[in-house]
């Protein structure tokens, strides 16, 4: 793998300096880029290039592969009102015929610059997807300017350096890692920065914003919240000090920070798309208006801040190398997304812990959750963890339906379970003088210092390991990247002192969960029992493969109508499964499919289930270890 690298990587080094000397000569291009958000809450949003060129053919990009995303998620079919001048005569030009992100645009002789003016016209409505997602409000936006810039052939995003400005709404009020230059009223100028750097830079702007310090040390980091009302930023005090005790604990983990200040920009809105993506020195974060303001929303979204801002080193700072490409146009290799992602979101889930975020029950039962649904995957029999991270660019906007046996992106999920397992072999083995915590420390940690990129192979991960504890890594990563279902890995789990079982109370996460579903027709989920995720209204979203609904011909697109001569409720569905428990007879559905109705008979007697972890009192509990304070 290292030797593959290392030849892509010199080809295309070779390819961009070559391609900067014949376009530009040495010197690359300072692109000025003036964006007008004053018209935010109508979701559009109008921007102007002024880019250096000679006479010629001026090859233009949108960025199309996104840092964070993964995959080709430019939101190309948004970018409208395209038009090129120069001197102020209107410019030939034309889509590319294989690349529709490439624009030739014909530059007449005499001519040394050209604007490129266009328009995004953000989604309306809610769509899949990150920054090509529901950006703005009639209260707030969130800025990725990816969507609202083009640049130069020939350049790495290194190498091009950008002169931005951004017009908001009057009195609308903003937060960003990016430096301010100059302001003057709702026109806000930032100092010039690379391409790189500006994409990596998101701002969130509102007329309902909050900035709240979490350290006072140098490099310091606050959270920036905007959202729909000013009741949702009025958060108790201990929400803050758990941001508070996240970046302590993290600079704890790690050891060294590689950012010169951090920004958590975090969106409040029940009219955005919800997600979150890192960035170097910040994180684009959106949530539920009311998630920080109402205790249940607090715990349901827990774990999305620090996931995020674990990136900062493990995504950010250390890299796995086909991801680190030049530019938005080369294609991205996700191989090592079990590293990128799943050590991420194993940490995350620590730090979650680890600050107060979550008390150590709650960390378990979404432990639990996790390798519950891991442990009744009907798609590990076929595909192997490392196809999940190697499909992901064509895949992960796949639909819901059959999304069990298609396989989602278990690299995050299990992933967790892995690098738990691999922290219990280096406590088990150092009788607890070493754990993942030194690897971490190692592997991402000092020389503190601004953002960098350091790139990583398999061999550099595993080399790494050894070094913490000598073990054969490289079998053990490629027997949990490789090896089939059925069952979740839990050796790891099992080895930490914990027992994963079932019965039929809810825990709390659990009970979260359902409360969303009878709210906002988030699905029930039975697939511990019947194998069944159903909506609030009926409509089945997805079953498991071999489990009892699949076997009596139930499948995804079907709606529940009525159980046992009743319409379908969440409670009667409910009330349903537990009393089969105590009867013979089968529980009786009236099944819609396209147009047809026909009676389903689920021959299930085991109650409801819901996963939990019980200490092995026969192990030493290393998790309750994992998740203390330090």
């Amino acid at each position: 793998m290292s030797s593959r690298f290392g030849v892509r990587n010199f080809f295309c080094l070779a390819i961009f300096l070559l391609s900067s000397f014949s376009v530009f000569g040495a010197n690359a291009p300072t692109i000025v880029l003036s964006v007008d958000a004053s018209e935010a809450p109508r979701k559009i949003f109008h921007a102007q290039l002024r880019i250096p060129a000679k006479p010629g053919t001026l090859t233009l990009y949108y960025p199309k592969w996104i840092p964070g995303e993964h995959g080709p998620t430019g939101p190309i079919t948004d970018l409208t009102g395209l038009k090129f001048t120069a001197s102020g005569k209107t410019l030939k030009w034309r889509r590319d015929l294989q690349e529709g992100f490439e624009f030739h645009v014909e530059v007449p002789a005499g001519e040394n610059e050209v604007i490129a003016n266009l328009d995004y016209a953000s989604p309306a409505a809610f769509e899949p997807g990150y920054s090509s997602g529901m950006a703005a409000t009639e209260k707030l936006y969130v800025v990725n300017w990816n969507t609202l810039l083009l640049y130069p052939a020939g350049y790495g995003s290194d190498q091009l350096t950008y002169s931005a400005s951004l017009r908001l709404p009057e009195g609308w009020k903003f937060g960003t890692s990016l430096h301010v230059s100059n302001q003057a009223g709702s026109d806000i100028h930032f100092a010039p920065v690379s391409l790189t750097t500006l994409v990596d830079g998101p701002v969130i702007a509102g007329e309902y914003l909050k900035v709240v310090p979490l350290s006072t040390e140098n490099p310091p980091a606050e959270l920036d919240v905007a959202a729909d009302s000013p009741a949702a930023l009025d958060a108790p005090e201990e929400v803050w000090e758990h941001y508070r005790n996240l970046v302590k604990q993290a600079g704890i983990l790690f050891g060294a920070r590689h950012y010169t200040d951090y920004h958590f920009l975090l969106t409040l809105s029940d009219h955005v798309a919800h997600f979150g993506l890192e960035h170097h020195e910040s994180n684009d974060s959106r949530a539920e208006e009311r998630a920080l303001v109402e205790e249940e929303g607090r715990k349901e979204t827990a774990g999305l801040l620090p996931h995020e801002y674990v990136h900062s080193w493990n995504g950010k700072y250390r890299r796995p190398a086909d991801l680190a490409t030049p530019d938005y146009e080369q294609p991205m290799q996700t191989d090592l997304l079990w590293v990128y992602e799943g050590l991420t979101t194993y940490l995350g889930e620590v730090l979650t812990v680890r600050s107060g975020e979550r008390t150590p029950e709650l960390g378990r039962d979404a432990l639990a959750q996790m390798a519950a649904d891991l442990d009744h995957r009907s798609g590990r029999v076929w595909r192997d963890l490392q196809d999940t991270a190697d499909g992901v660019p064509s895949m992960q906007s796949a639909p819901k339906a059959w999304e069990d046996y298609r396989r989602p992106l278990d690299y995050y999920d299990e992933d967790v379970l892995n690098w738990l397992w691999a922290d219990v072999i280096i406590r088990q083995q150092t009788k607890g003088a070493k754990s993942l915590d030194d690897f971490c420390k190692l592997f991402h940690g000092a020389p503190s210092g601004p953002p960098m990129v350091k790139t990583y192979t398999f061999d550099d991960v595993a080399n790494a390991l050894n070094q913490v504890l000598p073990y054969d890594w490289r079998g053990f990563w490629m027997e949990r990247l490789s090896n089939h279902g059925p069952g979740a890995p839990l050796g790891g789990l099992e080895g930490s002192g914990w027992k994963l079982v079932y019965d039929e109370n809810p825990s709390e996460m659990d009970r979260i969960g359902d409360r969303d579903g009878d709210r906002n027709g988030k699905p029930i989920n039975a697939h511990y029992s019947v194998g069944l995720l159903v909506a609030s209204d009926g409509a089945i979203q997805d079953t498991i493969e071999g489990m009892v609904a699949a076997k009596a011909g139930m499948g995804p697109g079907m709606k529940i109508v009525a159980v046992n001569g009743r319409r379908f409720s969440p409670d009667v569905w409910r009330d349903a499964i537990r009393a089969a428990k105590a009867s013979p007879s089968p529980i009786e559905l009236i099944v819609e499919n396209t147009d047809y109705f026909r009676v389903v008979k689920l021959d299930y007697h085991g109650g409801e289930k819901y996963p939990h972890l019980v200490r092995d009192e026969s192990k030493p509990d290393l998790l309750t270890e994992i998740y203390r304070a330090k």
